[in-house]
Order: C-alpha cells, then sequence, then structure tokens
C-alpha cells in the first residue's frame, strides 16, 4: 500500500500566514492534523488540511465542509470548538481549539482500567453531549475512546463524520468498526442510523475505559463480560448501550440519570489539573 502524501511540516514551517507548525499529531486518508502557533488568536490550535494530492479533490473538500457545518452548528462544554476555516486555495483547512490532556485511548493503553472516580464523570459528561446533539438533530456517527480528550470536563473530538439524524440515516459503514453501532454496520438488518447508534458507541467507549479492553470488534457480535468488581449499576447501563436493536438502549440522559448516583458515592479525584467532587 503507498504512503499518504503529506505536507510534511516541521517546527516552524509556514502552514498559512498565520498558522506556524509545531509538530504533527496525526491525520486520516483526507487529512493531517498538526499542533500550530496561531498569530490570530495569539496561542496553540489544532489545524486539520487536506493532504497536498487531494487539495482539488471533491470528497475530500465536501468532507471538510460538513465538518465545517458541524462545528459552527455544535455548541456544548463538551465538544471541540471550531475557531475559522478556509475551505478553498492553496491548504483547505479547519481550524480548531487546542485541548489540554490526554486520549482516553491513550490512557488505558498505558495505565488500564480507569478508576471509577474517573470513568464515572466522564460517562456523565459523554451523555450530556449526546442529550445535546439528539436535541439539535445530529448524530456524531464515531465516538471511541481515540475521540476524548480526559479533562476537567472531558471533551468529544473530531466531526468529521457527524451530520445531521436525516443525512445521517442514508449512510453505511461510517465510523470505526469496533465502536460502530449495528446499524451503522448494516443498516439493511437493524435500520438506519440515528441517535441511538451514538449511544452504542458511547457504551462501546466506556466499557473500555471500565474493563481496559474492547467490548467487541464486530458490532454485530456478542459484547465481552465487564469484570466483576464493576458495580452492578454500571454494568447494567453499559450493556444496556449495547443492545444490538437501537430502541432497547437508553436515551443519554437516561445514562446520566442512572450513574449520578453511583458517583454520588464516590469520593473526590483529581484530574486533568482540577479538583472534581460531586
Amino acid at each position: 500500500m503507498s504512503s499518504l502524501a503529506t505536507w510534511g511540516f516541521a517546527e516552524g514551517d509556514p502552514i498559512t500566514a498565520e498558522l506556524t507548525a509545531v509538530r504533527r499529531l496525526g491525520g486520516g486518508s483526507g487529512y493531517e492534523a498538526y499542533l500550530a502557533f496561531d498569530e490570530v488568536t495569539y496561542g496553540p490550535v489544532v489545524v486539520k488540511v487536506v493532504r497536498p494530492d487531494q487539495v482539488a479533490d471533491e470528497h475530500s473538500l465536501r468532507g471538510l465542509a460538513r465538518e465545517v457545518e458541524a462545528l459552527a452548528t455544535v455548541n456544548h462544554p463538551v465538544v471541540v470548538r471550531g475557531l475559522r476555516h478556509e475551505l478553498g486555495g492553496p491548504r483547505p483547512h479547519v481550524v480548531l481549539e487546542q485541548l489540554d490532556g490526554p486520549r482516553l485511548s491513550t490512557l488505558v493503553r498505558r495505565y488500564g482500567p480507569l478508576q471509577e472516580q474517573q470513568y464515572l464523570p466522564l460517562a456523565i459528561e459523554l451523555a450530556s453531549a449526546l442529550h445535546y446533539l439528539r436535541r439539535i438533530g445530529w448524530v456524531h456517527l464515531d465516538l471511541k475512546p481515540s475521540n476524548v480528550i480526559m479533562g476537567a470536563p472531558a471533551r468529544l473530538i473530531d466531526l468529521s463524520v457527524a451530520r445531521p439524524v436525516d443525512d445521517a440515516a442514508g449512510t453505511r459503514r461510517i465510523g470505526t468498526d469496533a465502536y460502530m453501532s449495528p446499524e451503522q454496520w448494516d443498516p439493511e438488518r437493524y435500520g438506519v442510523p440515528t441517535p441511538a447508534s451514538d449511544v452504542w458507541g458511547l457504551g462501546a467507549t466506556l466499557f473500555e475505559a471500565v474493563a481496559g479492553y474492547r467490548a467487541v470488534d464486530v458490532p454485530t457480535e456478542e459484547p465481552a463480560s465487564l469484570p466483576d468488581r464493576v458495580p452492578a449499576e454500571v454494568a447494567k447501563t453499559v450493556a444496556a448501550c449495547l443492545e444490538l436493536r437501537p430502541e432497547d438502549r437508553p436515551a443519554p440522559r437516561e445514562v446520566a440519570e442512572a450513574l449520578e448516583p453511583v458517583l454520588d458515592r464516590q469520593p473526590a479525584v483529581r484530574l486533568g489539573g482540577a479538583l472534581r467532587t460531586r
């Protein structure tokens, strides 16, 4: 397989007249992400720039425009903010706020399962974001540990495949296999993607945070079992999020309401530089 085309920006290279590269963060098939210094906001930002061989590709540009629309529509304290964008020109890009904190996937990979005082606030915060998305008629479609920045509060990132519910109904296999709902995987069998699809992603993400390993590798598999040490209320809620039928999953607010009493029993914990209490 050929390597993906890259801009190859090194520290100090100009991305645009206002954006100076600090380091490469990663990317996808159509874009690269860089930490950069921004002369407009005069601070660090994240820049997602379309790969050099795709700056004239209509599909890539439509994807960037869709992400810009999502960022402009979604305004929630647990969701990353877009700062500005340029859809044309030699380097189409979107500028995002830079968030402090590690990805959930990195924490689990390095240190194993989270403590209850960590994963319970995380669950409630992500549920609040999904409740908001449902209220405004949008779905994220790619909720997974690598798209969660741990902080106070946690932040949901990467709206590159997010879209209105009506548009999501026409999609198939958009997302990431191990965190994709059955209806995202096989809409002919399970029905079209809806906000309940994000609840599945929440369940798969919480499962991994709680257990330290994935619930499934393919959406239609029987989910693995959580460790015996997990509180019964947590295990029941996560299992409900991972029901095969979308109509059997709880609403996001029901996830929060089920877990808030468990969190109330926990002592305070310092996470991401802030003291979190209930």
